[in-house]
């Protein structure tokens, strides 16, 4: 089996686990009544993960072409051609900015990573991505923070 099915194998897995979770979520005696619950997108990403993982795996094998190779297929064998430092880059990246959200802030630590997942991808006009990751920034935290009510530290913890 193509490496494919495999990864949507394990996703769909996790969708599944992911939504039996968010399924048996505890809710509170005021969420009842509520339309959107805590648990109401939880339980439609992992249903649409799940329809997503099915797709992939009944869909049928890409035909090979004269060589012997299939359109998509990944060689493990020439795993070095691909580029694996900037994934893991980009995961170094995630990590640091699960660990800096809190001390940094919201905006800062957020303008940062999108900034610097733009350089590891390759973008070099450093003006246009700080001044659209603030952007983005400003408006994610805007809107968790009244459309939500979700209080996320916008500043470092020096200046809040």
């Amino acid at each position: 089996m193509a490496l494919d099915k495999w990864i949507a194998i394990a996703f769909l897995v996790i969708c599944i686990v992911y939504g039996y979770a968010a399924y048996n979520y505890p809710l509170l005696p005021f969420e009842r009544n509520m339309v959107f619950l805590p648990n109401t997108m939880p339980m439609v990403l992992s249903a649409l993960g799940a329809f997503f993982a099915l797709l992939i795996l009944l869909a049928p094998s890409p035909k090979a072409d004269a060589e012997g190779d299939a359109l998509g297929n990944i060689n493990l064998g020439k795993w070095r051609e691909y580029k694996v430092g900037q994934a893991l880059g980009l995961i170094a990246l995630m990590i640091a900015y699960a660990l800096a959200l809190r001390p940094v802030g919201f905006i800062a630590a957020t303008t940062l990573f999108l900034v610097g997942a733009g350089w590891t991808l390759g973008e070099r006009k450093l003006v246009t991505m700080i001044g659209v990751a603030l952007v983005g920034a400003l408006c994610i935290w805007y809107l968790v923070q009244e459309a939500l009510g979700i209080f996320l530290r916008p500043l470092p913890w020096f200046l809040s």
